[in-house]
């Protein structure tokens, strides 16, 4: 309990700068409202934006260079002449000039270029996915607190149950129909139910905290999954079709392939570092000098050009970068091979979490109905005195739990489809949408 006051409480306390939110809150809204206050989507969209300026960086390569420089240099000299004094001058040289480089042939400029148009596609996938995993992040923190809110319910309901069946228990000790064990039985189960709602409504206000966090305001009442909705396998419906699509679509995949192609055109880049270039150059410089005698002259020199130049020894340094990226792009492979082996592994986990979450849910939507037949028929034996105390409270219960628990596997469910999709890069708004579209606006928790 001590361990998780301090992570309650800052969460309360950054929770308490935040601005109130009015009105129900569907999941939709909660998302847009994410996408506006998220963290980790803004660094990957400014990140792609700083990855951008790498294509006009390489572009300006294949376009003129022209500097400019200007010397001012102040001269001293002795003078020892074979007859007469010797005697001290001094006098300024002036030098402008202006040149222009202009590339004609630089096989490693146009690797350069490639190279960043890469590298943007990098950013942009990393952008998406990151999009992605805020959809999941959102979905995630909204359906903790729809669950939390069903357990906090279920609690409540069956306190009220367990108060009335204490009631009775009294009732009928006093009358001497029942022994004092029914009344000893319903005042423990009283006792550990107020327990556990409280533990409930401290966890309820942690998951409101946390979504708060995430969209950047506190949130009220939530839009609640309407009662009895009927949730749809996934399409298509082969598992082979989503590993599939998850080896190619995937955006760590993606990513992964991307900085693949990258470091083989590393590897080109570094090869043809041994190749000649050839340049484009001309230059004008202005010149004005004096000599120790004080006769000035003036000159302006102008040229044009072009320049090959080839390595001839670099001290084995280009043979040594043509290695590492070699020995880089196996890496990468061996990345992407990993990174098609965990999206197809998500896949195939996403799917079968679909699935057995409907078989799940096929499996508690017949407890509900046997578990109420249960409590009805305990209920009406106590009233006959076939059934004793403790048998109403088990069968109230099993019917509560297993309306939660009911409950938590719809949201389950609706979570791994959403996951499914970002295994193959697919998931988007629409989904959220088609999501959203199950959800009714209900009444805040304990309400």
């Amino acid at each position: 309990m001590t361990s998780r006051a301090p992570v309650r409480s800052l969460l309360f306390v950054a929770l308490a700068t935040l601005p109130a939110l009015a009105g129900a809150v569907d999941l939709v809204q909660a998302y847009r409202l994410a996408l506006a206050n998220d963290s980790q989507v803004a660094s990957a969209r400014l990140q792609l934006g700083a990855i951008r300026e790498k294509l006009p960086q390489a572009e300006a390569a294949f376009r003129p260079q022209v500097n400019s420089a200007a010397t001012l240099q102040q001269q001293y000299g002795e003078i020892f002449p074979a007859r007469g004094n010797q005697y001290s001058t001094d006098f300024t040289n002036q030098n402008y000039s202006v040149s222009l480089t202009y590339p004609i042939y630089r096989a490693q400029n146009a690797e350069v270029l490639e190279q960043s148009k890469l590298q943007i596609s990098v950013a942009e996938a990393q952008l998406a996915a990151a999009s992605q995993d805020l959809v999941l992040r959102v979905s995630q923190a909204y359906f903790d607190v729809l669950a939390s809110q069903d357990n906090l319910a279920t609690i409540g309901a069956q306190k009220r149950a367990i108060t009335e069946q204490l009631a009775a228990a009294k009732r009928n000790f006093e009358v001497g129909t029942a022994t004092i064990t029914d009344q000893q039985e319903a005042q423990a189960r009283f006792d550990l139910a107020v327990a556990q709602e409280l533990a409930a409504l401290n966890d309820l206000e942690v998951k409101r905290a946390a979504l708060a966090l995430l969209v950047g305001r506190q949130v009220g009442t939530l839009s609640m999954l309407k009662p009895g909705i009927q949730l749809s396998a996934p399409q298509p419906t082969q598992e082979s079709q989503w590993t599939s699509a998850a080896r190619e679509a995937n955006y760590s995949v993606q990513q992964a392939r991307l900085n693949s192609e990258i470091a083989k055109r590393e590897i080109e880049r570094q090869r043809v570092a041994n190749n000649f270039t050839v340049d484009l150059v001309t230059s004008v410089a202005h010149g004005r000098s004096a000599n120790f005698n004080q006769v000035g002259t003036n000159s302006v020199i102008g040229g044009v050009g072009v320049q090959v130049a080839k390595p001839l020894y670099t001290g084995g340094l280009i043979e040594s970068r043509i290695k590492e990226a070699l020995a880089s792009h196996e890496r990468t492979q061996s990345d992407l091979e990993t990174a098609r082996r965990q999206a197809e592994l998500a896949a195939r986990q996403a799917f079968y979490g679909v699935n057995s979450g409907l078989a799940q849910i096929r499996a508690l939507e017949a407890a509900e109905r046997s578990s109420q037949l249960a409590l009805d028929s305990n209920l009406l034996g106590y009233q006959v005195g076939v059934r004793i105390n403790i048998d109403v409270l088990n069968a109230q219960q099993q019917l509560f739990t297993t309306r939660r628990d009911l409950a938590r596997a719809r949201y389950d469910t609706l979570l791994n489809g959403l996951r499914l999709k970002t295994t193959n890069g697919s998931l988007g708004e629409t989904d959220l949408t088609t999501v959203n579209a199950m959800l009714v606006a209900g009444a805040p928790a304990g309400k």
